[in-house]
């Protein structure tokens, strides 16, 4: 039995219309196949197993006159409570996931709060063997099979918190800064190594982390260079 005040009442009112929304947006874009994917299956492959299971939460989180600070503890703190949830063994939670819904933040500063806040967190996440994607209207974030396709533009702002899997190995390849590339990289080989099925990709996985490593020597090298040549 559950009981609601009604403060609690007034709350679930005026959130609901985003929970539904967010919802009906999962089970009819990100379940669903698209024809400009570019590829078979689900915008994103997970989904349907995640509502078959019914793995999926949703919280609505009101980010009025929040600073970009107060709004990355409230993240992380969802990231220990994703932890924490049962189950925690990683093949039995595969299809857990948390929806981050954000409806107070504006389109105008979506761009600037929800991807720099996915950004400024990725590397604590990914560190856990967890992955954190930002969704909203104007991401300019591209499909890996199409790039004239955005698979993360949702109806509200959002961010969302799943486990890794092998098949993230392009998200974190990409890193342009070096120091992220080389440590996301060696996470996925700390969770993946020993239980890696595609050992293409763990090939491709060690083969990145080697080159990222040399091209950081050469930089660093040639910084030192420069300044010696400098003094």
């Amino acid at each position: 039995m559950q009981l609601y005040t009604p403060i609690e009442i007034d709350t679930i009112q005026q959130d609901i219309q985003y929970l539904v929304e967010v919802k009906e947006w999962v089970q009819n874009f990100l379940a669903k196949p698209h024809p400009d994917l570019g590829r078979r299956g689900a915008v994103c492959p997970f989904v349907p197993h995640s509502l078959k299971s019914n793995s999926i939460r949703i919280a609505v989180i009101r980010a009025k006159n929040l600073q970009p600070q107060q709004i990355e503890d409230i993240v992380k703190d969802y990231r220990d409570k994703f932890l924490e949830m049962e189950p925690r063994d990683r093949e039995a939670a595969i299809n857990k996931a948390f929806l981050l819904i954000f409806p107070d933040i504006s389109l105008e500063d979506a761009a600037t709060l929800i991807d720099g806040v996915q950004q400024k967190l990725k590397p604590f996440f990914v560190d856990e063997g967890l992955m954190i994607g930002e969704f909203h209207k104007r991401t300019e974030t591209r499909g890996l099979h199409n790039q004239n396709f955005y698979p993360l533009r949702s109806p509200v702002p959002l961010l969302a918190i799943r486990f890794m899997v092998e098949s993230d190995l392009p998200f974190l390849v990409n890193a342009d800064n070096l120091h992220l590339r080389i440590r996301y990289l060696e996470a996925y080989l700390r969770h993946f190594e020993k239980q890696m099925k595609d050992e293409t990709k763990l090939k491709t996985a060690y083969q990145a982390l080697i080159l990222a490593r040399e091209a950081l020597a050469k930089e660093n090298f040639a910084d030192l260079a420069y300044e010696k040549l400098g003094a």
